[in-house]
């Protein structure tokens, strides 16, 4: 068995035959040791020690006050917590309590924890890095939340850079139209397709919408996770669908039995109908919630205007969704500007010997913004 070796400390058997390790510089103080050493607690003290810091000589368990253990269970009983949705709820709770049991930090003061400790945590799931980032969001969400609290001062999470992550893939036009051929109208598999990219809401959104809630207006929706309430108009395309399926009173979606699907009976039914339909693995139901908000950006929609059907409260969500439809229209909008030659009303052409005579690039720069003036005018 190896044994840790420290500087400055002592080690002796008492007479009920326990070990017992203290701290002793030189003719100083005796300072007792909690714990064994190479223990994260006994390591704690010793660094404390030898930093001339006051050591706790009580050995921290799971619950006590400022550790994790009690940090966690502060933040499931707080306002924060309670108000998410059900389904975040045990996502939260199910990450965090991982978290907390693979990193056996339940003990461990919260007012410990360092910047390399988190980046330690989140390196050890690399092989992972949508875990990672996860673990990673959190723990932002606890230091947060101990922050808000007085359990510490600083943010040990900020500026470490999440992994880059696979997002969900974007439905194209033609696997759409597959999808289509393969599901005809009047099928519970094309009016189930049908109010997840005309409505671009989630699947549980979806499962749980109500005959009750379509009116002239549209469909009325209360989204499960984000609690905002959209009134989401009916396309044509949309309608078409709902005139050619048996929609009853409840849900408009039932499974074979007649109930309502669940949020994971649902997704598992589009999974093996889009697989029916022989579309790659890469499709998958959340992709039309993003085909959804792509088509609208393509349309010309605003950020604003995406968001109103989404519900996304955040625009940088919507950004990410749509940045590939974005790509396309700027770069159109870019090759529509370039001009070559100042005849055909471009950027004026390079002068001969620019970067030789200051007074040349004095008047190209002129030009240049006589040349802008005229283009803002035009807008």
């Amino acid at each position: 068995m190896s044994v840790v070796k420290l500087k400055h400390v002592d080690r002796f058997v008492d007479r009920f035959g326990r070990r017992r390790h203290y701290f002793r510089r030189g003719h100083g103080p005796r300072v007792k040791l909690p714990g064994e050493p190479g223990s994260d607690v006994f390591m704690l003290a010793y660094q404390a020690a030898l930093a001339g810091q006051e050591v706790c000589n009580k050995v921290l368990h799971r619950g006590e006050a400022g550790t994790f253990e009690r940090l966690t269970k502060d933040y499931f009983d707080s306002p924060d917590f309670v108000r998410l949705a059900g389904s975040s709820q045990r996502a939260y709770r199910g990450v965090i309590e991982r978290l907390v049991a693979d990193e056996k930090i339940g003990h461990r003061l919260v007012r410990e924890m360092t910047r390399t400790h988190v980046q330690k945590i989140v390196a050890r799931r690399a092989n992972t890095p949508g875990a990672a980032n996860d673990v990673l969001k959190k723990l932002k969400i606890l230091m947060h939340f101990a922050i808000d609290n007085g359990w510490r001062r600083d943010d040990p999470t900020v500026r470490i850079k999440k992994f880059a992550a696979g997002e969900f893939h974007t439905w194209t036009d033609g696997e759409i139209e597959q999808f289509e051929v393969c599901w005809k109208l009047g099928t519970k598999e094309r009016l189930a397709f049908a109010l997840l990219l005309y409505t671009g809401q989630r699947a549980s959104d979806v499962a749980r919408m109500s005959s009750a809630d379509v009116n002239e207006e549209g469909i009325w929706v209360m989204q499960q996770k984000t609690k905002a309430k959209l009134l989401i108009p009916v396309q044509p395309e949309l309608q078409a669908a709902l005139g050619a399926a048996e929609v009853t009173e409840g849900t408009i979606l039932k499974t074979g039995f007649g109930g309502a699907f669940s949020s994971k009976s649902f997704s598992n039914f589009m999974a093996d109908r889009i697989g029916e339909a022989g579309l790659p693995d890469r499709c998958v139901t959340h992709g039309l919630r993003k085909a959804a908000a792509r088509r609208l950006a393509e349309a010309g929609c605003s950020a604003n205007e995406i968001a109103a059907i989404t519900g996304h409260a955040s625009l940088e969500e919507v950004a990410r969704y749509t940045k590939a439809a974005e790509q396309k229209k700027l770069a159109r909008s870019a090759i529509g500007r370039l001009r070559v030659g100042k005849d055909e009303a471009g950027i004026p052409n390079l002068p001969e010997g620019f970067g030789k005579n200051d007074g040349m690039l004095k008047g190209f720069k002129a030009e240049i913004g006589e040349w802008r003036t005229r283009q803002d005018s035009n807008l």
